[in-house]
């Protein structure tokens, strides 16, 4: 039996259950800032899954490098979610949500 398979998809599936908590905390703690550490993460991750020899573990690093990318996206639509109350606000960057 081959598992690769079922362990991509299951490293996959605990990747983006990760991303989500971690672009909504990071909004909330760093707002936009958290697009840098996002993309300085998703381009070694990116470059780490050309070299590593193993597909598997490459096949993983590239789910995670591409999830990291989406999350660059999320941290905008975050924004828009906590401004309209869906999310709870950061009172110490209230200016930055006034400005939004």
């Amino acid at each position: 039996m081959h598992f690769q398979g079922i362990i991509v998809g299951a490293a996959t599936f605990l990747i983006i259950g990760l991303c989500h908590p971690l672009v909504i905390k990071g909004e909330y703690y760093l707002g936009r800032k958290l697009n840098v550490l996002l993309a300085i993460g998703g381009i070694a991750s990116a470059v780490s899954s050309v070299f590593i020899d193993n597909q598997v573990i490459a096949t993983i690093m590239g789910a995670l490098a591409f999830s990291l990318f989406w999350g660059i996206k999320e941290v905008y639509e975050q924004e828009l979610r906590v401004k309209k109350g869906l999310f709870p606000m950061n009172p110490k960057r209230k200016d930055h949500y006034d400005r939004l």
